[in-house]
């Protein structure tokens, strides 16, 4: 997919089309996660700092990702692109591998392109976005060609062709090189492909080690054996937060560690899964990093459990000078047993009741419930977390819109939905009762029916020879 989460806000957003969107973490220590083409000109990237970022492009719109939106897309493509083969490998919620050929939807270049085509046409008419295809003989090379295809674009490696398109190429676009790595080829005079090809798998061996030089020799050539895999068990669930200003109040930590908790048993029941060990993970100020863990008797899914456990293991930490990231995660992952079943139904309301403690305020029975937040937090402070920019609310009054800001006892709403105009903003106390967060809408009105896809492709040379009734189709 092209430049995903900040597309995804653009076609949600109008007032931001063809602009300038960054999407990643807003404070100071905030990290771009995606950015607009039109914020990439300007020289944003991902993993550049947003005050980096701010910098070169002041005027971009920056937002704090919607993961639930991000999700709800990519799991349209991933439906589109099992349509097509049982092989695919998903990579990151925007990217993965098929094994065309595994669906029987192609199997040479002319039929690989057409279910390219086919397929970039379907995710537009799906999702409203677009993505780029790269078809290729490998797992490599499809990446690489998907890569040169971006943004909106399609590129076929052809067979025979591959050294060719790779000679001139940096060393960089090959898996595995780094920026360190390819630092120190850039020292032995090796700075393109071409160069690793021509130096010998000995020299390459010499350079970086055995299993290294050997790999990078066969990448060099173009080839690549490695199979599409269907499915990757995933070894843990995860999650972390850094921290704006660092964390001294020994409360607030605990609280904090808490909430992690129950954000990894949602992120674990999402998964279909349970998990036997639990991983505390504290960066403090000096950017020294503690992991501690703890093994249950037994797999478990129960967010009694896990925040109980990562408590205990907070215990042995010492916080003193302050804590700038926290994370919690479960390893040792199982399948649902009948008592995590159990457990599951018999924690359902508490798991709820607690996440919805740590997400921004919300209208229930005519009450507003907003989460319990420290005295010592400010008020800008307080706002940027129950109205995160960029984030979906609703009003009694004006309907659909999205946070344009916070801070100073007020909020700033856009109201305009992905199907209208640009909408006109207005600004709210951040305790307007007539305002509360609101789920992402969809980002086309009426997604096209693409239930019997892809059957109105063409067939590849081998079906229609099989449909004749005769004669070999070419390899």
């Amino acid at each position: 997919m092209d430049a995903f989460y900040a597309s995804a806000e653009q076609a949600s957003k109008p007032s931001l089309r063809g602009k300038a969107v960054v999407v990643g973490g807003l404070g100071p220590r905030g990290v771009v996660a995606t950015a607009s083409y039109e914020a990439r000109r300007l020289g944003v990237h991902s993993a550049m700092p947003t005050a980096q970022a701010r910098r070169l492009a002041p005027n971009a719109a920056y937002l704090v990702p919607r993961f639930s939106l991000y999700r709800a897309v990519s799991d349209q493509v991933m439906d589109l692109l099992g349509r097509l083969s049982p092989l695919v490998e998903p990579l990151s919620l925007d990217e993965a591998f098929v094994d065309l050929e595994a669906g029987g939807v192609a199997d040479d270049s002319a039929s690989a392109r057409a279910t390219g085509e086919g397929l970039r046409t379907a995710i537009r008419a799906v999702t409203g976005l677009s993505g780029s295809v790269g078809l290729a003989g490998s797992k490599m090379l499809a990446k690489i060609a998907s890569e040169e295809a971006k943004p909106d674009g399609l590129l076929v490696i052809e067979p025979g062709t591959e050294r060719e398109l790779l000679a001139p190429m940096s060393v960089r676009i090959l898996p595995g090189v780094g920026p360190a790595t390819g630092d120190h080829l850039r020292r032995a005079g090796m700075s393109t492909v071409h160069d690793l090809a021509e130096a010998g798998e000995a020299e390459l061996v010499r350079l970086v080690g055995k299993a290294h030089g050997h790999g990078l020799y066969r990448m060099a050539l173009g080839l690549d054996d490695r199979p599409v895999v269907a499915e990757r068990d995933a070894k843990s669930v995860s999650v972390e937060d850094t921290f704006d200003v660092d964390l001294h109040d020994r409360v607030r930590v605990r609280a904090e560690v808490e909430r992690l908790a129950v954000r990894c048993v949602e992120r674990l029941r999402g998964a279909d899964r349970s998990g036997r060990t639990v991983v505390l993970k504290v960066r403090r100020y000096d950017f020294s990093t503690l992991t501690r863990s703890e093994t249950l008797r037994g797999p478990t899914d129960d967010p009694t459990v896990v925040r109980e456990a990562a408590g205990r293991l907070l215990e042995s930490v010492d916080t003193t000078g302050g804590v700038r990231l926290l994370g919690v995660g479960v390893t040792g992952l199982a399948d649902y047993t009948q008592e995590d079943l159990f457990a599951q139904a018999a924690d359902a309301r508490e798991l709820a009741q607690r996440a919805q403690e740590h997400r921004a305020p919300v209208m229930g029975g005519g009450e507003e419930e907003a989460a319990p937040e420290p005295e010592a937090d400010s008020a800008e402070l307080l706002a940027a977390r129950r109205w995160p920019a960029g984030h979906d609310v609703h009003h009694e009054e004006h309907g659909h819109g999205w946070v344009q800001g916070s801070g100073i006892g007020r909020v700033t709403v856009r109201f305009e939905d992905p199907w209208s105009e640009p909408g006109r903003v207005l600004t709210f106390r951040i305790d307007d009762p007539l305002l509360w967060p609101a789920d992402p809408l969809p980002l086309v009105r009426e997604a096209a029916d693409y239930s019997s896809w892809p059957a109105s492709l063409p067939k590849s040379r081998s079906e229609d020879v099989e449909s004749s009734g005769g004669g070999e189709s070419s390899p």
